[in-house]
Formats: C-alpha cells, structure tokens, sequence
C-alpha cells in the first residue's frame, strides 16, 4: 500500500471511495468544493497495483479570537468498505498529520469516533477551552495539537470552512 498526494487523476477514484464509505455523496461534494475553494488544502490517498480506496483531507480552520493560528481541520475521511478495519484510515491519519506539520500547523481538529481517534493524540477540544461551531456532543470535537503549548492562553470556537455549511 502508498500513501501519496491525491493526483488529478484521481479525482473520479476519490469520489467513488468517498461514497462508498458514506451514506450520501455529501462528502463527495464536500471534497470537490474543498478541492477549488480551500488554501492550503492537504490531499492524500491509499493505493496498491494503481487502485485507490482510501481518502483523506485537511483544510484550514480558524479560531476567530486567534486568527494567526495556523490550524486544519480533517475531514474527511474515508476507506472503500471492502478495505476497512486493515489500517488503512490509519496510515491515512498519521501521513496527513506529519503533512501539516510540514504545513507548520500547530494543531488539528477533527469531529469524529471518540474511540478512533484518540490513538493518533486526539483529546476532547473543550479540555483546551476550544469549542466547535456546530451543535455536538464535546466528546466528538476532538483536537491534537500538533507543537506542544501551541493553544495555552487561547479559546474559542472553531470555524470550519464555509464549504462544510452545504453538508
């Protein structure tokens, strides 16, 4: 398996991936909006033999208190479900977090599996005094931070890029 940049290419394999693992095509759409609206957008796929089937994506989030963060925001992503529980969204994890640390982003949020996550450093935003602007339960909004300290002294709540509001 490689994990690699999302190739233009790959486009059509994103999309079909990204709707076979959810139950609409939101995700799908959301990738393509992501794609042509987002900066800096990070875009990584799992492929073997020339075959993708799995996706993730970061895009920029912001703390309106603190816009100088340098923070994203993973969503989503996604695995064909015929190649789930192989450690796929794993690999796919880790690969797009050493990536924003490239990026030089200080920490990462993600809306997700309470029980997923957290392997990968994940803890609850709200021990950081960070919120999320939609309504959910706070063990779902999760973050890590990527440089240790990075969000002492700060709060708020997280804004997703505007293409989330057409999910």
């Amino acid at each position: 398996m490689l994990i690699r940049a999302e190739r233009e290419e790959d486009r059509v394999a994103v999309r079909a991936v990204n709707e076979s693992a959810f139950e609409t095509s939101a995700e799908a759409h959301l990738v393509a909006a992501l794609r042509d609206q987002a900066r800096p957008v990070i875009s990584l796929v799992a492929e073997e033999a020339g075959a993708v089937f799995g996706h993730i994506m970061f895009s920029p989030v912001v703390l309106p208190e603190h816009p100088e963060l340098a923070m994203m925001g993973l969503a989503p992503m996604a695995v064909s479900p015929e190649r789930q529980r192989q450690g796929i969204g794993s690999a796919l994890v880790r690969a797009g977090l050493e990536e924003c640390r490239q990026l030089a982003c200080g920490a990462v949020v993600v809306l997700g599996h309470p029980e997923y996550y957290p392997r990968f450093g994940f803890t609850p935003a709200m021990r950081f005094g960070i919120g999320c602007e939609y309504e959910v339960p706070d063990e779902l909004f999760m973050l890590v931070e990527l440089r240790p300290g990075y969000l002492a002294e700060v709060s708020g709540k997280v804004k997703y890029h505007a293409a989330f509001s057409n999910l």
